[in-house]
Order: structure tokens, then C-alpha cells, then sequence
């Protein structure tokens, strides 16, 4: 495991390197000039290309990425364009938002989510199942942006139960909770919705298995073969799904953050593209990859710790 583990880390890091030059790429195509914008829209010519010069876009591409690349190995993510301050520290006071959003989210879609998949594989055809099966449907055609603006107007407007929006306390509190519970409810509704139609097919599945039949044969109970023995099994591709599910997340988290002003990563990037702050938006979507690329590392990990059966090569 030791070997795939260190193999899937030389492979991160060709990824994230490919995905540095995509960005960079993309964005030194991009219409408009940094110069001008750092400068600010009073500077004169001579100004801006003194700008220039000092920003060093007056390099070729490559040297221009490759100063990029050095700089992000040296933990050195770039100045603002607008503010004038290290990104980095930008990030760091807006990324644990983020990911307190994202994780309670996913805490929130598994907790919601496995149980009624299981429900409805225990009661396959039954108007449970059905129930069940209509309502993931539903979750999963919701978009999260007018969940989110429902919950609002009944729960903070109409009721006062929760804050209609910012975000400066982790989840674990209980002024966190309040803040986080309803952007994550309105965020991980279609995961959840998704761990529940993939929860069903996958412990159905696991319970037409021989082992399950062994195990009805020696008279266990019904709830410790479905909970112990099937449960297990019918994790793994539920495991698999939260992992692209994370940066489903991560994604969704950017309108979310609008809709209930979180001061965190999403936001940060809405309004660097809306003012063309380029090294901003290189940076934020590094990190954003950088994150998504982690958890699928740790889901790949998390098959052994579940299935000791499956051996990696």
C-alpha cells in the first residue's frame, strides 16, 4: 500500500503541476493587462510600464511561468493586484470558512444521505422505497441557490432560528452550528440526494452476495446482517462518490458563499474574476485543485482501511 500511496503522490504533483499551466495558460490569454489594473486607471503609460517591469510580465511566457512554478514551491502564492497583499494571507483567512462549509456538508449529506439508501434497499418496492427513490430525485434537481434562498426567508426571516448569513466560527460551536447548518443543508442536499440513490443499488448488490445468504442460513438477525455484514461492503462506492463529491462542494460552495455572505474562498474568487485580479484567481484555483486531488488520495486509502481484501499493485 506503502508503494501505491507514494506512487499517487509523484502522480499529484504531476497534476497539479499540469494544472498550474493550464490556469496560467488560460489566464495570460485572457483579455485585459494586469499592468494597467495594478497601476490603477489614472496612471500614465510610462507608469504602467514601469508596472510592468516590476510585475515582470515583460518576460516571455515561459519565463513568466516558470518564475510562477518557483515562487509556488517557495509557498509563495502572489500579491493582489487590488489590495497589494500577499494571497496567502487572503487565503488563510478565508479558506477554514470554506472548507467548515464543505466538511460539515459532507458530514450532513452522509448522515442524511447512506441511512435512507440503506432504508430503501431494506424495503425495495415498497411505497418506502418509492418514497425514498422520489424524494433523492427531488434532491438532486434542486439547485442549491434557491434552497438556500428558501431556507433564509423561513428559517431567519420568518422564524429568527438561524443568522441570515456570515460566518466567523467553526462548526463544532455552537454559534458555528447556527451560522454553518443551513448554507450546509442547502449545500449538500443533491450529495446527500446522491449518496442515497447510490447507497440503494450498492446494498442491493451487496445483499444478493453468498456471503449474505451464508448468513441468513445460520439465523442472524436481519438488522446485524445488513448493518455488520452488508453495510461494509456497500460502503465503497458510496466512498468512491464522496470524493468527486468533495469537489462538487468545493464548487458549489462558491454560489453558496454568495447567497449567504460567507467570507470565504468562493466569494474570494467571484470577485477576483469580476476585477481581473489574475494572480488572485491562478491561486485560488490551485488551492481548490490542490483540495480535490488530497481527498481523492485519502478516499483511495480509505479502500483498504474497509476492505482489506482489495490490494493495490
Amino acid at each position: 500500500m506503502f508503494k501505491y500511496i507514494r506512487k499517487r503522490l509523484i502522480m499529484m504533483v504531476i497534476l497539479l503541476i499540469g494544472m498550474t499551466f493550464i490556469v496560467f495558460a488560460s489566464l495570460y490569454l485572457a483579455p485585459g493587462d494586469p499592468a494597467e489594473i495594478a497601476a490603477g486607471a489614472s496612471a500614465t503609460v510610462d507608469e504602467v510600464e514601469k508596472m510592468r517591469v516590476y510585475l515582470g510580465l515583460d518576460k516571455s511566457f515561459l519565463v513568466q511561468y516558470f518564475t510562477y512554478l518557483w515562487n509556488l514551491l517557495h509557498g509563495d502564492l502572489g500579491t493582489s493586484l487590488i489590495t497589494r497583499q500577499p494571497i496567502a494571507a487572503e487565503l488563510a483567512v478565508r479558506l477554514p470558512n470554506t472548507l467548515n462549509l464543505a466538511c460539515f456538508a459532507m458530514l450532513l449529506a452522509c448522515v442524511i444521505g447512506i441511512p435512507l439508501g440503506i432504508v430503501a434497499a431494506i424495503h425495495k418496492d415498497s411505497w418506502i422505497d418509492n418514497l425514498l427513490t422520489t424524494m433523492s430525485l427531488g434532491g438532486i434537481s434542486i439547485p442549491n441557490f434557491w434552497l438556500g434562498t428558501l431556507l433564509i426567508l423561513f428559517f431567519c426571516v420568518k422564524l429568527g432560528w438561524f443568522p441570515t448569513g456570515g460566518m466567523d466560527q467553526p462548526f463544532w460551536t455552537a454559534e458555528g452550528l447556527k451560522q454553518v447548518f443551513l448554507p450546509a443543508l442547502s449545500l449538500s442536499m443533491q450529495v446527500a440526494a446522491g449518496f442515497t440513490r447510490i447507497g440503494r443499488s450498492s446494498m442491493l448488490d451487496v445483499m444478493q452476495s453468498d456471503y449474505i445468504r451464508t448468513a441468513r442460513s445460520k439465523g442472524l438477525k436481519k438488522n446485524k446482517i445488513v448493518w455488520v455484514h452488508g453495510l461494509r461492503n456497500a460502503l465503497i462506492p458510496i466512498i468512491t462518490q464522496m470524493g468527486t463529491s468533495f469537489g462538487g462542494l468545493l464548487g458549489g460552495a462558491i454560489v453558496t458563499e454568495q447567497v449567504f455572505a460567507i467570507n470565504g474562498v468562493g466569494t474570494y474568487l467571484i470577485n477576483a474574476i469580476s476585477q481581473r485580479n489574475y494572480f488572485a484567481v491562478q491561486s485560488t484555483v490551485l488551492i481548490i485543485a490542490f483540495m480535490f486531488v488530497a481527498v481523492n488520495l485519502v478516499v483511495d486509502i480509505l479502500y483498504v482501511v474497509i476492505d482489506p481484501r482489495i490490494k493495490y499493485e
